[in-house]
C-alpha cells in the first residue's frame, strides 16, 4: 500500500480521521471541523513545529531531573494547546515523555482519544504522553502538578478520561512547546503568563535545573497581533526572543518530505523564547 502523502492542514480539514505520516510512523488522528472550537482540528503550526523538532532534536538532551541516571530518565516536555495531539505524539515517538494539555472540551472531544489510540502503536523505546486539562486563564499559583487529569481548571469537571500510565509527570521540563495559540489579543497575556509559569516551576523544582527553551509556532495572519505577542514576551515577561531562520525551517520541512508550495506555509514562524536569568 502506498504510504499517505504529507499534506498541509488546510487541505485535510474535511477528513474526520487523518492517516498522518510522521517519520517512520503513521498516526491516526481524529479531528472535528464543526466550528465549536479551534483546537479540535489539525493546524499548520503543529505540522511545521513537529517537523522542525524532529529535525533539530535528533540528539535528545540530557534530562533535567537531577540525581537520576540519564539512562533511567527520559527528556520531558510540556505542550500548551495540544489540540489533536500531533506534536505530543511526535515527541513521544522520538523518546520524550510529554504532558499534552488543552481545554476540557478539546481533551474530551479529540485529544485524549488520539493519544490513547496512537501510543499503543509506537515502538517500545518511545516515550509516554499524559493528557491534562489546562486553562491558561488560571494563574500559576493555583496550578497543581499531582493531579492525573488537571493542572489548571476554572471549573471542576465531571468528565471521565482515559487512565494515565506510569508515574505522574511534572516539573522540571527540558522543553516547552505551543503552536497555533496566538489568535486572540485577549489570550496573549494568559498564554505568556502560563509559559512563564512553567519555566519558573521548572527552575524552582531543583537548584541545578536549567530553564527550558520555549518554542512558539504561529501563523502571521494578523501581523499586529503577532508583533504585540512577541513584544509582550520580551518586555513584560522577561523572555529573550529569537525567530528560527526561515532557511532552517525550510530545510527541516524538505528533509521530512513536506514538498509544499510556498503559499501553503508562507506565513508560518517559529520563535524560541528563553527566560532571562
Amino acid at each position: 500500500m502506498q504510504p499517505p502523502t504529507l499534506r498541509p492542514a488546510h487541505e485535510t480539514k474535511h477528513i474526520p480521521m487523518l492517516d498522518y505520516p510522521f517519520r517512520d510512523h503513521r498516526f491516526h488522528l481524529a479531528q472535528l471541523d464543526n466550528g465549536a472550537t479551534n483546537g479540535s482540528a489539525l493546524w499548520l503550526g503543529a505540522q511545521c513545529l513537529s517537523l522542525f523538532l524532529a529535525d533539530s532534536l535528533k540528539n535528545k538532551p540530557h534530562p533535567s531531573s537531577p540525581g537520576s541516571p540519564a539512562a533511567q530518565v527520559r527528556p520531558r516536555a510540556i505542550e500548551l494547546g495540544s489540540g489533536i495531539g500531533l506534536s505530543a505524539l511526535a515527541l513521544a515517538s522520538m523518546g520524550w515523555d510529554v504532558i499534552a494539555t488543552d481545554l476540557q472540551d478539546v481533551v474530551s472531544a479529540v485529544l485524549s482519544g488520539n493519544i490513547a489510540r496512537n501510543l499503543a502503536q509506537l515502538p517500545p523505546d518511545s516515550g509516554s504522553v499524559q493528557v491534562r486539562v489546562m486553562d491558561w486563564t488560571v494563574p500559576p499559583d493555583q496550578w497543581v502538578w499531582d493531579d492525573t487529569h488537571t493542572i489548571a481548571v476554572s471549573q471542576p469537571s465531571k468528565s471521565k478520561y482515559a487512565a494515565q500510565q506510569g508515574a505522574i509527570l511534572g516539573p522540571p521540563f527540558d522543553l516547552v512547546i505551543t503552536s497555533d495559540t496566538v489568535y486572540s489579543t485577549a489570550l496573549v497575556t494568559p498564554l505568556l503568563r502560563a509559559l512563564h509559569g512553567i519555566c519558573m516551576a521548572s527552575l524552582s523544582s531543583h537548584p541545578q535545573v536549567r530553564c527550558p527553551p520555549v518554542y512558539l509556532c504561529l501563523e502571521r495572519r494578523d501581523p499586529a497581533l503577532v508583533d504585540y505577542a512577541i513584544s509582550q514576551a520580551k518586555e513584560c515577561w522577561n523572555f529573550k526572543v529569537e525567530r528560527i531562520p526561515r532557511k532552517k525551517l525550510t530545510k527541516s520541512l524538505e528533509r521530512a518530505g513536506a514538498r509544499w508550495e510556498k503559499d501553503d506555509w508562507d506565513d508560518v514562524e517559529i520563535w524560541r523564547l528563553t527566560l532571562r536569568s
